[in-house]
């Protein structure tokens, strides 16, 4: 027996090393000096420009377990970002901010993806999604106790532009104060003038906003902090004079600029002279920079002999003739022309124009169906990468089961020498391991669908707009419910000064096929919007656009709306969509419009338009099928009637409080049963 107590001992002592040895294996989390050392090697990789080679060591470092997902995702979008794939950046720094922050590491990387995220989203227009981004990175920063003065500061000063933009002044100048404490900082606290330089570039980005949303008066004393602190950085002694010199240059074209606003023409002048005195005002992009000024000041000849330099400057900056880039330059340069005179000039850009825009449109499709293509790719590796990770685990596991049976049918044949009842327990494993092989299998197909179909819905949700203007006189709000994960709902909304544009549609069908629809619909009429086009025009060049190879048939009904919110009259044109309801005293009707094909069937259609002479004080609500044809587990329709009645007893709530209140209602109608059709609702009241 004591020779058996010693078998069984040395037995167990030997199970517990290993047990130790697999689970330390399984459980030990990445160190931080090999973190350190891939960062290291990443970041030369970057130096070296060789952004495919980062993202293949970023994949193996995952897997490896040396960097976590976060700081992957990091290194992938900043590979994407410098090869110019904006999109794909995007994709990638919105992943790594969704990730779980383990540690300090993870929280640093954090911040850094959140700053440029909320860059890029900024960049583009998107104020409502970097504001979603920023806001809770500062949160996070607070908490946690792990960010720069820098971090700090960009995110302020990103924050404050967006906030600038959609109206909210007030907390916009809070941010921006904010952000220059910050930057105080940082360059207080930094041997080297890089915090000058970091202070200078948020300070014009602070102008810049000033002066795009016209408010010149505020611009002015973030045009002289500008000034101030170039002066401080060229005090310094690594100070680079060709830096000091082009922002000298930009300084003096947005202060001319915003004395132009003032209607201070002289002083305006004699700060575009200044600028004439800079080496930057002899380059392309001070050439064309200088045409903000010389529009303003309607000196429409000068903006058209600078304009000779565009194509020479878009070659120089790496642009090609998107849509985006057409609206910004050449269009400008055609205006430039023709209020000087220059008839022949004028001409002969507006037909490079319109033979580009073709181009442009062909090009912003075949980009976007291949932007799609390398997101499922990625999808692809991503997949791949977790799979690599999980084998890694399951051999761990697998490990220390496998010692863990040996010890156990050893000490059964050694204590009790039977023979089948190994044979019984080997049999029993075999057949647990193809079990949980199989539902291993069926549990990561069923994971790769979701998190595809999670990002998808991620996109799409994205274009829609979820934070609404702040504005006296506009109660403004609108919501969207997918029947599946994605579907083909849409809605917009585009305030310039004192016209809205509004929009709200449903594509045929459901699913990726009719949300990738939906998509370039929003996109559309974004881009059109910009260019002050009467709706029944956007609807016209729409159908145009998207009835080409337009092969699986698909359409967009839509409700187009153009809103003078000074005057209070409303252009709009209905594409084949449910007409809306308008309040009046006797309670409100559905409207009464002209009929017009819905979106994207026949590619010849001029889509007529209407006008409502006052819409003052009355509630309007738009809204797709899912709301009147919602259907309850007997399949019976909630109905116009009904909603008519709701929506003459709301008059005198919030377009929140409509909305809401109808999402309500539908659920209740519902009873349980799943939805039958996407659910999205819009409604508001200019006061």
């Amino acid at each position: 027996m004591r020779r058996l107590s010693r078998h069984i001992f040395a037995i167990l002592f030997v199970a517990l090393v290993v047990v130790i040895v697999a689970c330390d294996g399984v459980t030990r989390r990445r160190p931080t000096l090999k973190a350190s050392r891939a960062d290291s090697v990443l970041f030369d990789v970057g130096v070296a420009k060789d952004y495919e080679r980062m993202r293949q060591l970023a994949d193996s470092f995952e897997v490896a377990g040396i960097i976590s997902p976060l700081d992957a995702n990091r290194w992938r979008g900043v590979s994407y970002y410098h090869e110019g794939h904006y999109r794909m950046s995007e994709l990638y720094y919105r992943k790594a901010v969704e990730c779980k922050v383990e540690n300090d590491e993870d929280q640093l990387s954090y911040n850094k993806c959140a700053r440029r995220l909320s860059e890029l989203l900024l960049v583009k227009g998107d104020y409502e999604g970097a504001l979603i981004v920023a806001i809770p990175a500062v949160k996070k920063m607070e908490e946690s106790g792990i960010g720069s003065d820098i971090d700090y500061a960009i995110l302020l000063n990103n924050i404050g532009c967006c906030q600038l933009n959609l109206g909210q002044d007030k907390e916009a100048n809070e941010s921006f104060l904010k952000a220059r404490g910050h930057y105080a900082n940082r360059w207080q606290s930094d041997s080297t003038s890089r915090g000058f330089q970091e202070a200078v570039l948020g300070t014009v980005y602070t102008s810049l906003a000033y002066i795009n949303t016209r408010r010149y008066a505020e611009s002015i004393y973030w045009i002289d902090r500008t000034e101030m602190l170039l002066g401080k950085y060229r005090q310094r002694h690594d100070a680079r004079v060709e830096y000091f010199d082009e922002y000298q240059g930009r300084i003096e074209i947005m202060r001319a600029v915003a004395l132009q606003g003032l209607n201070k023409p002289d002083e305006a002048a004699k700060a575009y002279q200044a600028f004439l005195k800079t080496d930057y005002s002899k380059t392309g992009a001070g050439h064309i920079n200088a045409n903000d000024y010389l529009v303003a000041a309607h000196r429409y000849a000068e903006a058209a002999d600078n304009y000779r330099y565009l194509d020479e400057t878009m070659e120089h900056w790496g642009m090609e003739p998107s849509i985006d880039n057409i609206q910004l330059y050449l269009l400008p340069k055609y205006r430039a022309n023709a209020e000087a005179g220059r008839r022949d000039s004028a001409r002969v850009m507006g037909e490079r124009i319109l033979s580009l825009l073709d181009d442009a449109i062909t090009d912003q499709k075949n980009s976007a169906t291949a932007e799609l293509a390398t997101i499922y790719d990625t999808q692809g590796k991503e997949a791949e990468i977790s799979q690599q990770q999980a084998k890694l685990s399951r051999q761990r596991l697998l490990a220390t089961g496998i010692a863990l049976v040996l010890i156990i049918v050893f000490f059964l044949v050694y204590t009790l020498h039977k023979r089948s009842a190994t044979q019984r327990l080997t049999a029993a494993h075999e057949k647990l391991q193809q079990a949980y092989d199989q539902l291993e299998e069926a549990t990561a197909h069923r994971e790769r669908i979701e998190s595809e179909l999670r990002i998808a819905r991620d996109i799409q949700m994205s274009m829609v707009p979820n934070i609404f203007p702040d504005r006296e006189g506009l109660d403004i709000y609108a919501s969207i419910e997918p029947a599946k994960e994605v579907g083909g709902d849409l809605y917009g909304y585009l305030l310039m000064g004192d016209e809205l544009y509004v929009c709200l549609g449903d594509v045929s069908g459901k699913g990726v096929p009719a949300s990738l629809f939906m998509a370039q619909a929003t996109r559309l009429f974004r881009t059109l919007a910009t260019q002050h086009m009467m709706p029944a025009e956007i609807a016209t060049r729409m159908n145009r656009i998207l009835s080409e190879d337009n092969e699986q048939g698909m359409f967009v009904t839509m409700f187009i709306g153009r809103i003078d919110l000074k005057e209070g009259f409303m252009d709009y044109c209905n594409a084949g969509h449910n007409p809306p309801f308008m309040s009046d005293e006797q309670g409100g009707e559905f409207v009464d419009m002209l009929p017009n094909a819905p979106i994207s069937l026949w590619p010849d259609l001029d889509y007529d338009g209407e006008r409502m002479d006052n819409i003052k004080g009355r509630l309007m609500v738009v809204y797709t099928d899912g709301l009147n044809e919602a259907e309850n587990r007997s399949q019976e329709q909630f109905g116009d009637d009904r909603l008519l009645e709701m929506l003459r007893s709301m008059k005198d709530i919030t377009a929140k409080e409509v909305v809401e209140s109808l999402r309500a209602a539908v659920q209740a109608h519902r009873d349980g049963a799943e939805p039958n059709d996407d659910l999205t609702i819009m409604c508001l009241r200019v006061g």
